[in-house]
């Protein structure tokens, strides 16, 4: 099981927000890249990125950030955040990033993720971000009347790489991952599912790696991991 340690970007800096609101920051390193590092150093085999200003400009807005980050590892990178037309999937993959998440388009724009899927096979993603189980796109701003199974199943068939499935009112709290709810996804799919939202202990992910039998392919962790409630180096070693 991967375990992605994650770097959400605002302003610049390595933050971590409560329940996806922007107002409710917390820094916890003014230097994204040397965070990356960090992470990389401790063994970890990819890094998750998330522009969050960009998820709500619609647009990159953190790019220096990224750019620095790209620089500062050789493991893998998986990039979401205001990442909505081909010109910003193509720019980011040529710059190195592994992986592109793609999330309010996923749901705008569906037609644009299979072709994406098509035109760089294996290094597209699916954001999908949930409320009540409903899909929210925007920085999760808006809140839709689609599933996140019905949304998941659009993609089935379009060669996505991965879908990354956060449960928004568990985010940044430690409260615990929803697994049942993400492991229900999973027995209805074949494309491989990471959790994201609420890991607060090695417990927590050592919970989502005995569901990886039903296509959980890892567990994304943030604030757990700067607070220093997850061990890293001991984390990685439980999860290999």
């Amino acid at each position: 099981m991967i375990l992605f340690p994650a770097i959400d970007l605002k302003d610049g800096q390595c933050v971590r927000l409560l329940k996806g609101e922007m107002d409710k920051a917390t820094v916890f390193n003014d230097s994204p890249a040397a965070q990356a590092a960090s992470f990389a150093q401790a063994g970890c085999q990819w890094i998750h990125v998330v522009d969050l200003n960009g998820a709500f400009a619609g647009r990159p807005v953190n790019a220096d950030a990224v750019d620095a980050i790209l620089g500062a590892v050789e493991v893998p990178v998986q990039l979401g955040g205001g990442i909505r037309d081909h010109g910003g999937i193509d720019l980011w993959l040529a710059k190195g990033v592994r992986r592109v998440i793609l999330g309010t388009v996923a749901l705008r724009d569906p037609e644009l993720v299979k072709e994406a899927c098509r035109r760089h096979p294996g290094r597209i993603a699916v954001g999908i971000d949930a409320r009540d189980g409903k899909v929210a796109v925007e920085g999760w701003a808006e809140t839709s009347e689609i599933t996140a199974l019905d949304l998941a199943l659009r993609f089935e068939d379009a060669g996505v790489a991965a879908i990354i499935h956060t449960d928004i009112d568990r985010d940044g709290l430690l409260s615990g991952p929803n697994v049942d709810a993400t492991a229900a996804l999973a027995d209805r799919l074949t494309t491989p599912l990471i959790v994201s939202g609420g890991v607060s202990s090695l417990e927590d992910l050592l919970t989502v790696k005995a569901q990886c039998h039903r296509g959980i392919e890892g567990a994304i962790s943030g604030r757990a991991l700067y607070d220093g409630r997850i061990d890293l180096p001991a984390a990685l070693s439980a999860l290999a």
